[in-house]
């Protein structure tokens, strides 16, 4: 639980106070490979902090998933819009492999913006977060090949290429796994 404190102390200095009053509100959970975390047309109650592990974010389909995202360690998770209109989600997190989450729920959420002046810059760096990965990757998807997207995951994220099934890659770039292999195939 400390990491946790350590990451929001990179944006905002915390008292002790304001620490136990954020951290009275977490529950740790724990899921296994493949597990969903949240399943489609539930309502998203709680936003996560990855302690360790890796979350995907996909549609499902009948012939093919979509996925279009990843959370990974000392980041935010969330179907965020959910969590914010109160309102079913129209996809699916799922835990790729073991995933160790804190969480704290909408209503808890609420309780520590009323609390705490530092629970609101906790609630808006989180927030932050999540929209930036939304818009790089929906700018990237608009600007740049399948090629190219896949070299600056590799190059930026590349725990991606080691930890994350190449179906799901291929899904998230918004390509077949055939497509990838002969990307995969010509650049190498």
């Amino acid at each position: 639980m400390e990491k946790i404190r350590d990451v929001f102390e990179q944006q905002v200095a915390m008292s002790d106070h304001d620490w136990e009053i954020f951290s009275s509100y977490l529950l740790q959970t724990n899921y296994a490979k493949q597990e969903t975390i949240l399943n489609l047309g539930a309502v998203e109650n709680y936003l996560s902090f990855i302690a360790t592990g890796i979350i995907r974010y996909y549609i499902p389909g009948e012939e093919q998933e979509l996925t279009f995202g990843f959370s990974f360690k000392n980041e935010f998770a969330s179907a965020y819009d959910s969590f914010l209109t109160r309102m079913p989600s129209t996809y699916t997190l799922e835990a790729l492999g073991p995933v160790e989450l804190w969480r704290i729920s909408y209503d808890d959420l609420q309780k520590v913006y009323q609390e705490s002046a530092v629970g609101n810059i906790i609630g808006r760096y989180a927030a932050e977060g999540l929209f930036l990965k939304k818009s790089k990757r929906e700018l990237s998807l608009l600007q740049e090949s399948a090629e190219e997207r896949y070299l600056k995951i590799f190059k930026e994220r590349p725990e991606l290429i080691r930890s994350i099934p190449l179906k799901y890659i291929a899904s998230y770039i918004g390509i077949t796994p055939q497509a990838l292999s002969r990307i995969r195939k010509r650049i190498s």
